[in-house]
């Protein structure tokens, strides 16, 4: 009876043991947990881990800059009331919300928590000093054409005076707001998640102590490396020598990119230029011919490497408008084009075009591209490359049937300068349809789908494709890679390496 009494108190006390013990291993689990999360933050706050490149012989003033390599840099230093996402919609960074007080007048309220990484508040009075800089800077100037002046309304209120109506203008307020003077080393004063610093010979950009919200960043320092050469710049990414870089591809690449890659979508629209007041591109019907003869998607595969989108409306087609007011195919038509051809009434023996063409290399290729397209439906095609400075005084002289041409829109989406007497009007007959619906349009006389319509049945000119830019970045840098245009560190919290 003692054995069994024994041995039955012996299995309690075994089982008593082992729930402790259970119960003694629940706080293990979170201390290793800390460890490892201060291990890695103790790796973070290296200064030497990322790595971005930028210009010494550049300003860092987001209104000087002159480079792509220190305007990169500066979205993470400065914020604006503004700022467009991948669908090119915007989303209030420092506004807390904005009104059309009228046709031609825009009212924005800041944030009143905002401060400056120095603690300092952030007014009405930084916006319009900001305003006035970016105004004048070649980065913001054409975005800003359409503003007449910005004004204090109140201390957390900016008045913002328009030449025109436009009523996406609040998506056109995207500059960098900064403050009036310097910190002590020099270097300009934003709001943004991390701010300039120097040491021991070094430039960096550390983290903004004031900056609101909760942002906790695996890289509390980001060393600036002086390179400036853009194929430097693709090597020291393949080696290692810098963490992430972002490729505008305008010129293409002449290096083999060894390295993490993401497609970033741009707003640059490549399209034909017709000259519609004289010779056969006069006529509507050989215009849409050479509409439907266009492969858009071989001239993003061949010409520009993948890196572009066909344009299948005149709106980029990552935004809500582009995608809504498709009309294009991205597919040639040749059927359709031949018929085309046949409803012109312009004798075969007639349908000669030049098209001309800068020594560009996507340009060059499309203009062959389009040329080998156009032959396939009937016309006898030349192509004229020129250089740069003579392509653009030829485009102005309208010495040309059709012309590769390249434009940055807006963010508002803006074609003013196809239909308001710009830079790309050149050759658009001032009294088609589509120029007065697109007036109308932005007056509030007509709705978007009139101008499509129009525009579709005139074509003033043709859309071809969005161009994409790439970022490219370490093997050994992990996160769910978000950057796009202008926020190309969208998530640069969730980064960190292997």
């Amino acid at each position: 009876m003692i054995k069994k009494l024994t041995a039955v108190l012996l299995t309690i006390l075994i089982c008593v043991l082992s729930l402790s013990a259970c119960t003694a291993d629940k706080p293990v689990q979170p201390a290793v947990t800390t460890e490892t999360a201060e291990e890695s933050s103790v790796r973070s706050v290296d200064a030497s881990g990322f790595k971005l490149s930028y210009s010494k012989s550049d300003s860092l003033n987001p209104f000087e800059s002159e480079t792509l390599n220190n305007q990169v840099l500066e979205t993470l230093v400065f914020e604006s009331l503004f700022i467009l996402d991948e669908t090119w919609e915007a989303q209030a960074l420092l506004a807390e919300s904005y009104e059309y007080t009228d046709s031609e007048t825009l009212v924005v309220k800041l944030k009143e928590g905002a401060v400056f990484s120095n603690g300092k508040k952030l007014r009405a009075e930084n916006v319009v000093y900001s305003f006035k800089r970016a105004k004048d800077s070649p980065r913001w100037s054409a975005a800003l054409s359409g503003f007449s002046s910005a004004e204090e309304k109140s201390e957390y209120e900016v008045k913002f005076n328009l030449t025109s109506p436009n009523p996406e203008a609040h998506k056109l307020l995207t500059f960098a707001i900064a403050k009036m003077d310097p910190d002590k080393n020099g270097y300009p004063i934003g709001s943004g998640r991390y701010k300039y610093g120097e040491g021991a010979g070094l430039v960096y950009l550390e983290v903004n102590p004031k900056y609101r919200g909760d942002f906790n960043p695996h890289f509390t320092k980001l060393l600036l490396i002086n390179i400036t050469d853009e194929t430097s710049i693709e090597n020291a990414v393949n080696i290692g020598n810098i963490s992430l870089a972002f490729r505008d591809m305008s010129k293409g690449s002449k290096n083999k990119i060894q390295c993490n890659k993401k497609p970033v979508n741009l707003n640059n629209l490549v399209y034909l230029g017709i000259n519609c007041e004289s010779g056969i591109t006069a006529n509507a019907y050989i215009r849409k011919a050479i509409s439907l003869a266009i492969d858009r998607d071989t001239l993003v595969k061949s010409a520009y490497r993948g890196y572009a989108k066909p344009a299948l409306s005149v709106f980029n087609p990552a935004c809500k408008l582009g995608k809504s007011t498709a009309v294009f195919k991205s597919t040639a038509d040749t059927d359709g084009a031949v018929q085309a051809i046949a409803q012109s009434g312009i004798d075969k023996k007639d349908l000669k075009l030049d098209i001309l063409t800068s020594s560009s290399e996507g340009k060059s290729d499309a203009a062959q591209l389009i040329k080998q397209q156009l032959e396939a439906v009937g016309f006898k095609v030349t192509v004229n490359k020129e250089k740069p400075s003579t392509f653009s005084t030829e485009v102005k002289y309208r010495h040309f049937n059709l012309y590769v041409g390249e434009t940055r829109l807006t963010g508002d989406m803006g074609l003013k300068s196809f239909f308001g007497g710009g830079a790309t009007s050149y050759g658009i007959d001032g009294d088609f349809e589509t120029v007065k619906s697109y007036k109308g349009y932005l007056n509030g006389e007509n709705e978007i789908g009139k101008f499509v319509l129009d525009f579709s049945q005139e074509l003033p000119f043709v859309p071809l494709l969005y161009r994409q830019g790439m970022l490219c970045y370490s093997y050994s840098l992990r996160g769910d890679m978000q950057g796009y245009t202008d926020n190309y560190f969208s998530n640069i919290e969730d980064w960190y390496f292997n």
